[in-house]
């Protein structure tokens, strides 16, 4: 590419660039621009003369009747370079089709790319809209940005809806989270039903997200059905950790016989607190706490006999809250114990819940339960690359070194 200026602009140029550095690189850029498009121009004047048969101003030798027909100008955005303008020549039938720049497409594949990724780390449409231009040069709208990301809804599907057959699942955790959410041009509140896995070898998955209505036994009914026609054993399933939303418990129990339900409890010591007066509430929370830390079931039982009796006459509405609930609270107990501190509570899908809230924060508002999907699933696998390391259960017997250690001891 060669750059041709007289003297006279040279010297007008070094003027201007000393007062403002950054200028030298817009006109290069400018040049790029204007030099790209030009090449692109000759390139697709040369792809219409093999299809035509001849050279511009060329008489027909086969009788071929096709020609030229002028042009249109249009704009092109490349990754790097920005915007161009290209001459799109055009033949007399009109059948004359591009494969150098493709009709409808207005940019660059490869910034396709580049937006699907800013928006699935939780950027905005409207964002990515007023910085478009920027960062490739040309403004996108919203209906854009939307539109480039077609493909990975697709893929989002595919993996909501994947075979399960294949997972030994043992544990399950059962939790719902609210987003709000454009449908039908009105801003709505939609819950997503989430369930997080726990493998036979501790380690954990995202078996599946679905909206659905989290107060709502119907809705878990058909989510649990969903997992089960999509392979998963049932029967393989061994424990169900809830935080006590109405109706889960009994459809979780009717859908999953063999299994039992772990209540949270820190969920349940919210609800025994909330009856309590401020000024013994750190004394009540401390005998909760005796109680859901345990040695065993037998002295967790010996303590809640003794929280009943300390405060049967002062609170008896907060005795009857806890004593609701024990049973539940307690479940945790017939399993490993290396595995209690993961099994206590819903805390393993709560950070998966507080991430979700973390990544769609700056966008207020999602754009729709598909657009809602494609941040979740996003979400979902970069967490379950961080649990391949961190399976349930005491951190310190998961380490590789520690399992090295052992053995030789």
């Amino acid at each position: 590419m060669e750059l041709k200026v007289s003297v006279s602009e040279a010297m007008a140029l070094i003027k201007e660039v000393e007062n403002v550095p950054a200028k030298i690189l817009e006109y290069i850029g400018m040049n790029i621009q204007k030099e790209v498009g030009a090449f692109l121009t000759n390139l697709m004047d040369k792809e219409l003369t093999v299809h035509v048969g001849r050279e511009r101003y060329e008489r027909s030798k086969d009788g071929l009747k096709d020609y030229r027909n002028g042009s249109y100008t249009r704009t092109f955005c490349i990754k790097g370079i920005g915007e161009v303008e290209i001459r799109v020549p055009r033949d007399r039938d009109g059948d004359f089709q591009s494969r150098v720049l493709p009709r409808c497409q207005r940019y660059d594949e490869r910034i396709t790319e580049d937006i699907a990724a800013l928006y699935l780390t939780g950027v905005s449409t409207r964002t990515l809209s007023i910085l478009s231009r920027r960062l490739i040069g040309r403004s996108l709208s919203p209906a854009e940005i939307s539109s480039s990301t077609t493909e990975l809804k697709q893929a989002v599907e595919r993996w909501r809806n994947r075979d399960l057959s294949r997972e030994r699942i043992k544990y399950v955790f059962l939790d719902g989270v609210n987003f709000r959410m454009r449908i039908a041009g009105s801003i709505e509140r939609v819950p997503v039903l989430v369930a997080i896995g726990v493998r036979e070898d501790g380690t954990k998955l995202v078996l599946s997200l679905q909206s659905g209505d989290k107060e709502s036994a119907g809705a878990w009914r058909e989510f649990f059905g969903d997992l089960k026609r999509r392979g998963l054993d049932g029967s393989a399933i061994q424990l169900g950790v809830m935080d006590g939303l109405t109706g889960l418990e009994k459809v979780f129990e009717d859908e999953f016989s063999r299994a039992k339900v772990q209540r949270c409890q820190v969920h349940v010591a919210r609800n025994v607190l909330a009856k309590v007066p401020r000024n013994i509430k750190k004394e009540v929370a401390d005998d909760l706490r005796s109680i859901f830390y345990a040695s065993s079931r037998k002295k967790a039982d010996e303590f809640a006999v003794a929280f009943a009796a300390k405060w049967e006459k002062d609170i008896p509405s907060a005795v009857r809250c806890l004593s609701n609930s024990l049973d539940a609270c307690l479940t945790f107990f017939s399993f490993p114990e290396e595995e209690w501190i993961s099994l206590r509570t819903t805390n393993v899908i709560e950070r998966l819940n507080k991430e979700f809230k973390r990544r769609t924060k700056p966008m207020e508002i999602v754009a729709g339960e598909n657009a809602c999907y494609l941040l979740l699933a996003f979400i979902s696998l970069k967490m379950e690359m961080n649990w391949r390391t961190t399976k349930i259960g005491k951190v310190r017997p998961n380490l590789p070194i520690y399992k090295k250690f052992t053995q030789l001891c």
